[in-house]
């Protein structure tokens, strides 16, 4: 056994030394430097007029009571046996997947991005709930706030449109012959995003981050490989093999309801993230010959991601303010209760500037248009030129 590791580590070790770092592309900071400028003035007006803290409030703190509870209440009835019928197991195991969206989407997304409290450690200890759900928390912070929000829809730099060879979400990636069904098959290769974070992605990105030069060293890869490890069979011995032993559920059903539960996540996050994005009124840039960006970095947010549902309360609750994605990208600083508020003041600068601002006003026809996308990227079409 102890020459398997051995061997395994070494293997490790050997194949992240054959890596080089990646040059990133660069934003125009004088072009339309003046929208940006006067965008903050206004939100720091805002806060300063009505005397508020930009982090999350009271109604946050509810939110992220009422989401841990919506995971692990149906978890302890489960573990503990108390429940026999096999319908109500079912229906158990869906709605910790319903919880563990909630959490990603509304506690563990703002603490990643510090602004949940206004109090560090509490954004540490709940970021680490991204770690609880399947997920990684480190893994997550560099694709998502370092990739995904610097370089939005930037094919070979944004990760979120990094898909399987099978998906196609930019107009720059490979065209292939199963593209051309993609807008049916789309949705269940989304139900099964976070069964591929309990399994696949978070080992890979530790490999594929330090071949781009965000992991440094050897010593700062060893490390977050084994944190990745390590929180994976923390994860599986609590939510799998936990209800396994003590859920009065057969071996079978218990497998059925551990993977329902991870394709209704899995459906959630991704339709939220592509809605935002992989839409018809949404640009895919690329840099020129010599790295550079053809707009400046808060003008390439407004281009490449647009809002959806925004006057749903509801929806907008549930998934922690995410249908507001442009106030979101320019302002990840502010928490997503201030969200609504500050969609006013977003699209009336970027109107008086001259720049674009798409939002779709209702939910089901935001996923049509994205069906649209798909289908029309899954084709030979005037995308392929953009």
């Amino acid at each position: 056994m102890k020459n398997i590791l051995a061997i395994s580590w070494f293997y490790l070790i050997t194949l992240q030394k054959k890596t080089m770092a990646v040059t990133r592309p660069r934003f125009d900071r004088q072009k339309h430097s003046e929208f940006l400028k006067t965008l903050k003035q206004r939100v720091n007006q805002y806060f300063d007029q009505k005397k508020i803290s930009k982090y999350g409030n009271w109604k946050l703190f509810f939110k992220t009571v009422f989401m841990l509870s919506l995971f692990l209440i149906p978890y302890f009835f489960i573990v503990t046996g108390f429940i026999e019928n096999y319908w109500i197991i079912i229906a158990l195991w869906a709605i910790i997947g319903v919880g563990k969206s909630g959490i990603g989407l509304s506690v563990m997304h703002d603490a990643n991005h510090g602004v949940l409290s206004k109090h560090k450690f509490v954004n540490r200890i709940m970021e680490s709930t991204m770690n609880f759900v399947g997920g990684n928390s480190s893994m997550w912070k560099t694709k998502h706030n370092v990739l995904h929000h610097t370089f939005t829809n930037v094919d070979g730099h944004d990760d979120d449109i990094n898909a399987p060879a099978f998906l196609r979400f930019s107009p720059h990636r490979p065209l292939k012959k199963i593209h051309r069904y993609q807008h049916y098959y789309a949705w269940f290769m989304y139900s099964l995003l976070t069964l591929m974070w309990i399994t696949y992605s978070d080992f890979s990105s530790v490999f594929a981050f330090k071949k781009q030069g965000l992991i440094k060293d050897n010593k700062e890869f060893a490390w977050e490989f084994s944190q990745v490890t390590i929180w994976k069979i923390i994860y599986y011995a609590y939510l799998l093999v936990l209800p396994l032993i003590f859920s009065s559920a057969p071996f079978w059903l218990t497998l059925i309801g551990f993977v329902i539960m991870h394709m209704i996540t899995g459906l959630i996050l991704s339709v939220i993230f592509q809605l935002a994005h992989v839409m018809p009124d949404c640009d895919f840039p690329l840099p020129d010959l010599t790295g550079k960006m053809d707009n400046n970095w808060a003008v390439h947010q407004l281009a490449t991601t647009a809002n959806f549902a925004p006057k749903n309360k509801i929806i907008s609750w549930f998934i922690g303010g995410l249908n507001y994605q442009v106030e979101h990208h320019l302002f990840t600083n502010i928490s997503h209760v201030h969200y609504p508020a500050l969609s006013k003041i977003v699209k009336k600068t970027a109107v008086e500037y001259g720049i674009p601002y798409y939002s779709e006003d209702r939910f089901f026809r935001a996923l049509k248009k994205h069906a649209k996308m798909l289908k029309s990227l899954g084709r030979k079409s005037e995308l392929a030129a953009s």
